[in-house]
């Protein structure tokens, strides 16, 4: 199967972005749980602006990681395999039964 090259260049787009979005996240849990987050420190949000920054920067570039592989890396992805995209929970699910996701433990 020869791969559409504009497919191609999106996808190795859509890499290198997820691999620095992830990175962003990385450095951001480390400085963030470097000590539990306990309901002490949650109710520290209001007076400790550095913890508050903290918490939203984390919380952004989580959201912003599930927003580029769900909303753009995946529909990609499954189009570069020959499927075609849908609504963003039935890609998921058509990624894990391809076995490029691991499936949720239940329980």
């Amino acid at each position: 199967m020869k791969l559409d090259p504009k497919i191609a260049l999106r996808l190795q787009f859509l890499t290198r972005v997820v691999r620095k979005e992830c990175q962003h996240l990385a450095s951001t849990d480390q400085r963030l749980f470097a000590e539990p987050f306990t309901l002490e420190r949650a109710q520290q949000l209001e007076t400790n602006p550095d913890l508050a920054e903290r918490v939203e920067a984390f919380v952004s570039r989580f959201a912003r990681l599930q927003d580029t592989l769900g909303d753009k890396l995946l529909p990609v992805l499954l189009t570069a395999l020959g499927e075609t995209p849908g609504a963003a929970i039935d890609n998921l699910d058509r990624a894990e039964r391809l076995g490029l996701l691991a499936p949720l433990m239940s329980g």
